[in-house]
């Protein structure tokens, strides 16, 4: 898999191999009883102003399913998107962990949907015969690259509350948002009406770290024994805790977010001034989507580049740019284009 196909062919960023190379000296208690697990609930609570509970996990199919089966009952009910990762590309983990709950899937625009779009998909409360409305799931940023504005959570947020729901982000790209809104962490999700947060690493610099953050102590209630169950808890804990520890130090999440944020911006905008190319949808985080040629195409693939369509984006093929894209990179992949056109 080459540069540009996804932010995760990329390799962990330096920080983190180093904050691991550290926490690799002497013996140390297992099972997350050390001193950088016992540490990420203090810095997480200083990134997001408030006192947050924080688990862990390694990888972001598992932290999405376990943060919704923490909020959502085995008869109930997840609406997301219909291109949303917890319903194309969890392999069904999401119903697995809830213990049977059904996604409800809502189209939408860019890879959005709307409070509106939510309201009119709301149905069954109180019918035995129905799975029950009981969680909404965002993805932040999107799947097509698009970011939520606040507002339209503040919307989404208001419809849940009233219909008795909570709401889950999928933030594997948090980060990206963060940049592309320039507001806070804690502006984007709890004082937004959020929930629970999958907070993603692995995407932006990490090696595999994703932590589940609660912002409701009720809502946290026997999650201890879910990581358990769902091999969560590693004994080596230190190893995947420094890795998040490291990663929210020193605002390195935020840089490498801002580096993959600026490089995309850069790719849009050249690609945008070629022929035959077609921007398909706004260029917000790190994500840029395009129609090409199929002839383009091909020449792509032979010189190493993944170049596949992908009807979920409406045949769109999709270049993806990380902590560690450079200018140089860009450069690289328009050439290559121009050689054809």
């Amino acid at each position: 898999m080459t540069i540009f196909a996804s932010d995760n062919v990329t390799a962990a960023c330096p920080e983190v191999i180093q904050a691991i190379n550290n926490a690799n000296n002497g013996n140390v208690d297992s099972y997350g009883d050390d001193q950088w697990t016992n540490n990420l609930e203090r810095k997480f609570s200083e990134l997001f102003e408030k006192k947050v509970k924080v688990f862990t996990a390694i990888t972001g199919t598992a932290a999405n399913s376990l943060a919704l089966s923490a909020i959502t009952p085995n008869y109930g009910n997840i609406y997301c998107h219909k291109i949303s990762h917890i319903n194309v590309d969890e392999c069904g983990a999401p119903e697995f962990f809830t213990g049977g709950a059904k996604l409800i899937t809502i189209d939408g625009f860019n890879g959005k949907f709307s409070a509106e779009d939510l309201r009119k998909n709301i149905r069954g409360e109180g019918v035995v015969h129905n799975t029950q409305p009981s969680t909404v799931s965002i993805t932040q940023s999107c799947e097509t690259g698009v970011v939520y504005k606040i507002d339209e959570i503040e919307k989404i947020t208001e419809i849940a509350k009233k219909n008795n729901m909570k709401v889950h982000m999928d933030g594997a790209r948090f980060s990206n948002a963060v940049v592309s809104l320039k507001k806070t962490p804690a502006e984007i999700t709890w004082k937004s009406g959020i929930d629970v947060l999958t907070f993603g690493g692995t995407k932006n610099g990490c090696l595999d770290a994703e932590a589940i953050i609660f912002f409701k102590s009720e809502d946290i209630k026997n999650f201890k024994y879910l990581q358990k169950r769902s091999g969560q808890l590693l004994s080596k804990m230190r190893f995947l805790s420094a890795q998040l520890d490291a990663y929210i130090s020193n605002n390195l999440w935020y840089k490498n977010a801002k580096n993959s944020n600026k490089m995309a911006k850069i790719l849009s905008t050249k690609l945008s001034r070629l022929n035959s190319i077609e921007i398909t949808y706004p260029t917000e985080s790190n994500e840029v989507f395009v129609k090409i040629p199929k002839s383009i195409q091909g020449h792509l693939t032979k010189k190493g580049y993944y170049a596949v369509p992908d009807e979920t984006f409406d045949g769109s093929v999709r270049f993806v740019s990380a902590w560690n894209t450079t200018e140089k990179d860009i450069d690289k992949l328009v050439k290559t284009i121009r050689e054809k056109l």
